[in-house]
């Protein structure tokens, strides 16, 4: 293709989204709406990116730049419409030529593949203006592609400028338009705003190229909801949802089982690799990882984590975590930022993790806390065990040694190291650090107060169920004695 510039439109408010945030900065699927369009301008290849932007522009221009540092920013402090807008993305770009394509910031499921196609029709077709049209049953509120007896396009004509003839015309203007470069930079100030809201509509480019007896062309897109823009919260999730069932078929298409597509939601950037299951119930965010065989789910968010090949991951909610090949996590685990865990290890029901490192085929498996801690290799870890990691000004670490085996209800009040091959009693709470190979306990020897609930719980079902077993013994023992 020619030099290509893509100019995306991100100036307007987005009032009808009732919302603080920007509009085009609302996600969807783990992005921005934006961020979506910004990755299909980057699929073309183009020389340069120009994003115009008005309102909330600090915000919005910062998140552009970070998603595209290399994008030129616009402002378009007043909005006039979309010639207008365009208008400034020419100045702001000082010169321009080849083609250029004009996108919306706010249509999530644009391709980059279609924007590809469009800009080489455009090109190979050598109009002056070419138009991304689409076949809809119901035009309503979009502008109608109008042509003449020959199909040649004529022009376009807005909602609110249509006669009730024009409305019945079911090609629509996408308002994703491709320009030749010379002809766009003179035709943008003959643009005027003699219509009903009062704007500089960019595509009255088309009444101003059949003027010059230029050829125009409408190139319809077979997928129409690419195009499709967004502009309430019902159409965000309306849209959020086809984006999710187009993303659930594509990896099912790639080789991965996912049980339940209807319960079953994937972000833009996650990766998984073939033969991974996906059980009821899942979310997969960020750029989550699930390497072949592993099988996530039911009922499991999964945000910006890595899974290992083979892991078994059950009714856990994790994020920035690492999880092992062949490791089991779950049911109802917790792993925060921070957790490892390596292979073939195990994080048990009703664990939480934080900033922890468990070794290859070490295991936590019940009931415990593990905050700010290494646990080496081979090593088992009780049942209700708390790595007490915070003195109530600074965290602090324990590091539990290789195949260590740790009992029930433990307490390692950190900064405490137990060794390679130590154990612990069962109740010990651990302020030492314990020699490798030894065994610590803290707890003094058991005492029985004979008598204790009769005398301190006289009268109550405990004191009477104590009585009855202590006669039920006096008499066993006498019929013994007798016999």
């Amino acid at each position: 293709m020619n030099q290509l510039t893509v100019i995306v439109l991100a100036a307007g408010g987005g009032t009808r989204m009732k919302s603080k945030t920007m509009k085009v900065l609302h996600p969807i699927a783990g992005r921005t709406m934006i961020g979506h369009v910004l990755a299909a301008a980057r699929e073309t290849e183009p020389e340069r990116i120009v994003a115009v932007v008005g309102h909330q522009r600090e915000e919005v221009a910062a998140h552009i730049q970070e998603l595209e540092p290399g994008a030129v920013l616009a402002v378009q402090d007043e909005q006039l419409g979309t010639g207008h807008a365009v208008r400034m993305a020419v100045e702001a770009l000082g010169e321009v030529g080849g083609t250029v394509l004009v996108a919306y910031g706010d249509t999530p499921l644009l391709e980059g593949r279609s924007l590809r196609d469009f800009a080489a029709e455009h090109e190979a077709a050598q109009h002056a203006v070419s138009i991304l049209s689409g076949i809809v049953d119901d035009p309503f509120g979009y502008g109608r592609v109008l042509r003449n007896e020959e199909g040649d396009v004529e022009a376009i004509v807005e909602e609110k400028d249509a006669t009730p003839a024009q409305r019945e015309v079911r090609e629509i203007n996408s308002g994703i338009l491709a320009f030749d470069a010379e002809f766009l930079l003179g035709a943008l100030p003959r643009i005027g705003n003699d219509n009903a809201k009062g704007e500089y509509y960019l595509t009255d480019v088309v009444a101003i190229a059949r003027e010059d007896g230029l050829t125009v062309g409408a190139f319809p897109i077979a997928d129409v909801m690419q195009t499709e823009g967004v502009n309430d919260r019902a159409q965000l999730a309306r849209m959020g949802a086809e984006m999710n069932r187009r993303i659930v078929e594509g990896w099912m298409r790639e080789g991965v089982t996912v049980m339940d597509p209807a319960t079953t939601w994937i972000d833009a950037d996650v990766s998984l690799e073939p033969d991974v299951t996906i059980l009821p119930g899942v979310q997969l965010l960020g750029a989550t990882v699930i390497a072949e065989d592993a099988v996530v789910g039911p009922d499991c968010t999964l945000k910006d984590c890595e899974i290992g090949a083979g892991a078994r991951v059950v009714r856990t909610h994790g994020e920035l975590a690492v999880i092992g090949a062949g490791a089991n996590v779950g049911p109802f685990s917790y792993l925060r930022p921070g957790t490892t865990l390596g292979a073939g290890g195990k994080i048990g029901g009703f664990v939480e993790t934080k900033n922890a490192t468990i070794g290859d085929g070490a295991k936590v498996p019940h009931l415990s806390y593990v905050g700010d801690a290494e646990i080496g290799e081979g090593t088992n870890i009780g049942a209700g065990t708390i790595f007490a990691n915070y003195d109530g000004v600074r965290k602090h670490r324990t590091k539990v040694g290789r195949q260590a085996r740790t009992a029930s209800n433990n307490t390692f009040v950190a900064p405490v190291e137990i060794g390679d091959g130590a154990a612990t009693g069962a109740g010990t709470v651990v302020r030492r650090d314990v020699p490798p190979g030894a065994l610590a306990v803290s707890s003094g020897p058991q005492r029985n107060l004979e008598g204790w609930a009769l005398s301190k719980r006289a009268g109550t079902p405990q004191a009477e169920a104590a009585e009855q077993a202590l006669a039920d013994r006096r008499d066993g023992e006498q019929g013994m004695a007798e016999s």
